[in-house]
């Protein structure tokens, strides 16, 4: 009990790392976490210690502790997948050469996405918006809009809605409204059509 109290507050002294990055001041990123050449927009939160790189995230994202996003590659396709061999990382003191590697490939989280604890994402991958990733999983490919992905390498087990469903949240754009808006329609959150023929009446009263 005392080793887990200890743990809980040695890991909220530890710092973010945050790097040529943009986070919204309504987001939040908890201790310990490498947060690198990434945004976040607004309402979502980062867990503790993560390792986000190069990563676009979009609104409403909750992602857990542990979570790897976008890590770098190692060039396989050359003689030797060392460091020694291309610039930008000093893992080791010795380089033969310092060839540029190519640039990391941006990662996609967009809008509503929750990630599980342990979670690893391949850089250059698009998670859809509404998507779950389990906990623990590996994902190696895109993920479709409002699938719940599992297993090393994560694979579809479900979807939250039915096809129209996710098209009429789609075109709702739910997250993009103001906060103001929001609250007025999210009376009905846990019954989605109900919502979303709140966010139908707002749009009319706009117009009048």
């Amino acid at each position: 009990m005392l080793s887990y109290i200890l743990n809980r507050v040695f890991r909220k002294l530890v710092p973010v790392a945050l790097k040529n990055s943009a986070v919204c001041s309504t987001s939040k990123i908890e201790a310990g976490t490498s947060f690198l050449n990434s945004t976040m927009e607004k309402h979502s939160f980062c867990g503790y210690d993560c390792d986000i790189n190069n990563t676009e995230i979009g609104a409403f994202c909750s992602i857990a502790n542990n979570v790897i996003i976008g890590g770098g590659e190692h060039p396989t396709e050359w003689i030797s997948s060392s460091p020694a061999f291309y610039r930008g990382r000093d893992s080791i003191k010795f380089k033969a050469v310092e060839i540029e590697r190519p640039e990391t490939k941006k990662t996609i989280i967009k809008n509503d996405v929750w990630i599980g604890r342990n979670v690893l994402i391949k850089q250059g991958v698009t998670i859809g918006n509404g998507a779950v990733v389990g906990m623990g999983s590996i994902v190696t490919k895109d993920v479709p809009d409002y699938a719940i992905v599992v297993g090393s390498p994560a694979k579809v087990i479900k979807y939250r809605f039915n096809q129209q469903l996710i098209e009429d949240i789609l075109e709702s754009k739910w997250w993009e409204l103001a906060d103001e808006e929001l609250q007025k329609v999210s009376k009905n959150a846990d019954k989605p059509q109900l919502f979303l023929k709140e966010i139908e009446a707002l749009c009319l009263n706009r117009k009048y």
